[in-house]
């Protein structure tokens, strides 16, 4: 069995009224690609936030790499974590040198090692050097988004965290993102969970899918195992329509 990156075990979470998860346990495999599946609503993007230590679940404990998080490790659990969300969310009044390095620069990193991460991380995502000293307002949605990527990677996280970050592009951006995502794979082996309601994009960029429905687990398994036995019909209808 392979090890897990994140547990958690028994949490719950409500707001207002509302229960998003009640009492779910559930392990993500570690150094590769997880897809967590759903419609709005359904305790996803809850359950990446509560793996950064955003959100603190009522009941039941989460843990990192077997380290459970608490107020007392959650600032050192964040910095072996990459974090990129929807619409990129880069500080709009640093530069794209600024953003992507700052982690680093808080941390005190070498200057030589800061710069040589940088221009790695540039050429990796296809970035032009020339946008360094930009802001993030004149670049395209596309650019904004690798900008992120090459943020939530700076550090050499060995987790990464990607809250749907390419639902807001449009096709032909998407399509051209994916394939660098891909790429990032290659180059750094890592553990990677990508939150999306977007089963065709799960099963192009997820070695495992976590489909979540109502707060609850309906299946998990690799795409070909829910391919071949999808756990109920609403797994199957997720699944017909995200392989159009």
């Amino acid at each position: 069995m392979s090890t897990s990156c994140i547990h958690y075990q028994n949490v719950s979470k409500s707001y207002a009224d509302k229960t998003i998860l009640e009492g779910l346990t559930l392990s993500i495999p570690a150094n590769i690609t997880t897809a967590i599946v759903g419609e709005s609503g359904s305790g996803k993007s809850t359950l990446l936030q509560m793996a950064n230590g955003l959100v603190i679940p009522e009941r039941g404990q989460v843990a990192v790499f077997g380290s459970t998080i608490s107020r007392a490790n959650v600032t050192r659990t964040r910095l072996t974590i990459g974090y990129s969300v929807q619409g990129a969310g880069l500080f709009p009044h640093l530069t794209i040198y600024d953003n992507i390095t700052l982690m680093a620069r808080l941390q005190k990193w070498p200057i030589d090692d800061i710069q040589s991460r940088y221009h790695y991380l540039l050429t990796l995502l296809e970035l032009d050097k020339d946008l360094s000293e930009r802001f993030p307002y004149s670049l395209s949605g596309g650019q904004q988004q690798r900008v992120s990527l090459c943020r939530a990677m700076m550090l050499k996280p060995p987790l990464l965290l990607l809250d749907e970050p390419f639902s807001a592009l449009d096709p032909v951006t998407r399509d051209t993102i994916h394939q660098e995502f891909l790429k990032l794979q290659q180059a750094e082996t890592r553990s990677m969970v990508l939150v999306t309601h977007d089963m065709g994009e799960a099963i192009k960029l997820a070695q495992q899918i976590i489909v979540l429905h109502d707060g609850k687990v309906e299946q998990q398994g690799s795409v070909a195992e829910i391919q071949d036995h999808p756990a109920s019909e609403y797994v199957e209808t997720l699944f017909r329509l995200g392989g159009q």
